[in-house]
């Protein structure tokens, strides 16, 4: 009964097209059940937040193309940062902050539009050039994520104008454009931190499609180097006063129309250390990702030998 009553409440949410946002505007005093996973303690998820010494690894790509010295030093950071941390900050990266601000305005302009307009936009065809909803994986997760989201598929071709929205594409293809450009350079300095050559990883396609200017490693990469690249878990602090904005970049081939295997790159592996993950498509494993979603579990572990 109770599972029924969820389901019934999960496509009423999802037929009025207006997201959380919709919810919040609505006056709402209390978080729907649909929200709250039952398999989780509400205190036991609590993170402390309370050391404040804590420093988070930070690479500054100044004059890391021109100064081998330089280039050395930072290939050591960032090898130092994904084998502990999965994850850096980057600074001097060459993005202006210009286009940085315009990007999140961009992002507050979509979601500031009538309800109306931002509907025209709202779909669950995960194949469409720019998705708007809540929850890619709303009817088969425990609970949903407080969170609306507008997904575009910019890269390798980049859209035409009128594919995207209006109040954000200018700036959509601009900031592509910029991040595409910072992207492949960061796949040089990963695949140098691996003892590979710099080109390894771009060569592999990973720097396709279009993380931020917080660089976190994805399970894929820990996957191709055998786990001496840690993944990060993705953890916020929300303020419960004010609103978030994340602008994401998330490089990868084509989960739907790639064939493309990945496995533990060759040069990683041993006989003293064999690999350590069957190799898989990228759509088998964004499979596993939501089935992880449902049960808890890493989706790496299903691939593990």
């Amino acid at each position: 009964m109770a599972s029924k009553t969820r389901e019934t409440e999960v496509k009423a949410f999802d037929d009025a097209k207006t997201g959380v946002q919709g919810l919040v505007q609505s006056g709402i005093t209390q978080v729907p059940k649909i929200f709250i996973n039952p398999q989780i303690d509400p205190q036991q998820a609590l993170i402390s937040s309370d050391n404040a010494q804590l420093e988070f690894p930070l690479l500054d790509l100044e004059g890391v193309g021109d100064d081998p010295i330089k280039r050395n030093a930072v290939v050591d950071a960032a090898r130092e940062a994904l084998e502990s941390w999965g994850f850096f900050q980057v600074i001097n990266h060459g993005i202006p902050e210009a286009v940085l601000e315009e990007m999140i305005d961009g992002a507050r302009r979509f979601f500031a539009q009538d309800v109306e307009e931002r509907k025209k936009w709202y779909t669950r065809d995960s194949k469409a050039r720019v998705v708007y909803n809540s929850n890619f994986d709303l009817y088969i997760a425990p609970s949903a994520n407080w969170r609306d989201t507008v997904e575009c598929e910019m890269a390798p071709d980049l859209p035409q104008p009128e594919e995207l929205p209006a109040v954000c594409s200018d700036i959509m293809v601009e900031y592509t454009k910029q991040v595409m450009k910072l992207g492949r350079s960061l796949f040089q300095i990963l695949s140098e931190a691996l003892g590979l050559k710099a080109n390894h990883l771009v060569d592999m396609k990973c720097a396709d499609g279009l993380g931020a200017l917080v660089v976190n490693i994805g399970d894929l990469l820990q996957l191709v180097t055998n786990d001496r690249f840690v993944s990060a878990d993705h953890r916020v602090l929300v303020n419960s006063s004010s609103s978030r904005v994340a602008v994401a970049c998330f490089f990868r081939n084509d989960a739907i129309r790639s064939t493309e295997l990945y496995r533990p790159i060759e040069e990683l592996v041993s006989e003293d250390d064999p690999p350590r993950y069957r190799a898989t498509t990228l759509d088998e494993y964004i499979t596993h990702y939501i089935f992880k979603r449902q049960h808890g579990t890493s989706a790496l572990s299903h691939f593990r030998v």
